[in-house]
């Protein structure tokens, strides 16, 4: 079983009532709305930029609160996967208080019509699919608000980075969405009574409680977030390319397993583990007290 092969085997990708003015005012901060906020043409969407493996996407359109658009969710698709061979660990920043809004709410309006939901909706599907498919770590670094897909790329991110200001919430119930495909990230990042608070009452959560239910990793600082989330790629970028993509595709495939079931597959991928060179290299170094010499390949031993 070779780490190309291994996904082949182992993947089975309150209307009615007044709200509180708390609310209102997440709410306010929360939903993108484009009209008025027209991006400047020569304005990126993302900003993109790599130094020693390490990918950082930047999101680049604070008028509509960073909205996930359909040219946003393309554009992101584009920046997650052009590339990446040589890519070690990718970070996704947004400077400011909001790190992003989820859904541009004008482009869900009647007039747009099914056709155009349906791409919308697909098209941020398969971004957050393709977040956990990559061969290398995704890490969210959040200094602002994250709601409904906003919450939801955090949620999908392999690591997520917050600063101590930052707050989450899936809003949506309160102007008629309900946050059902935020509901599969966030459900799977959090204990499901504290999910279906965040979607029932749409209301906020703080980064220390987003910290407690495991929404996010560590919480910092505001003046810290950039540093501690670069330590955590660059400890990434010690480690085999190889040996993380495998450990990344494992660790996804076996939480969708019975516990028997996760044990035999994750037992088969040690043995491979085992394997391939970077594996060898790694135990013989320790053996030897020296630094291993990552090959970063699949090349087999034996």
């Amino acid at each position: 079983m070779s780490l190309v092969s291994l996904p082949l085997l182992i993947l089975p990708w309150k209307m009615g009532r007044l709200v509180n003015f708390a609310t209102f005012s997440i709410l306010r901060r929360s939903f993108s709305l484009s009209s008025g906020c027209l991006q400047c043409s020569n304005q990126p969407l993302t900003i993109c930029t790599e130094s020693n493996g390490i990918r950082k996407i930047c999101l680049n359109d604070p008028k509509k609160r960073n909205a996930l658009s359909l040219s946003m969710l393309k554009r992101l698709q584009d920046d997650l996967t052009r590339d990446i061979d040589n890519l070690r660990a990718i970070i996704i920043t947004a400077p400011g208080k909001v790190f992003c809004a989820g859904h541009d709410l004008k482009e869900l309006r009647s007039e747009d019509g099914r056709q155009h939901h349906i791409e919308v909706f697909q098209s941020c599907s398969e971004m957050m699919n393709t977040i956990q498919d990559l061969p290398v770590p995704v890490i969210a670094e959040v200094s602002g608000l994250a709601t409904a897909a906003g919450c939801q790329l955090v949620a999908t991110c392999d690591i997520a980075v917050a600063s101590e200001k930052s707050q989450y919430a899936t809003p949506g119930v309160n102007v008629g969405l309900f946050c059902s495909t935020p509901a599969v990230a966030v459900g799977r990042a959090v204990p499901r009574k504290v999910a279906m608070e965040m979607l029932f009452t749409g209301h906020p959560i703080s980064a220390q409680d987003a910290l407690l239910h495991g929404l996010v990793s560590k919480v910092v600082p505001e003046d810290k977030l950039e540093e501690e989330t670069m330590k955590i790629a660059e400890r990434i970028c010690e480690s085999s390319r190889s040996v993380i993509a495998l450990g990344k595709a494992t660790f996804y495939a076996q939480m969708n397993l019975e516990r028997k079931e996760a044990y035999k597959l994750t037992a088969q991928v040690m043995v491979e583990n085992l394997s391939i060179s970077d594996g060898q290299e790694g135990i013989k170094s320790f053996i030897e007290k020296k630094k291993p010499v990552w090959s970063h390949n699949t090349n087999k031993v034996h």
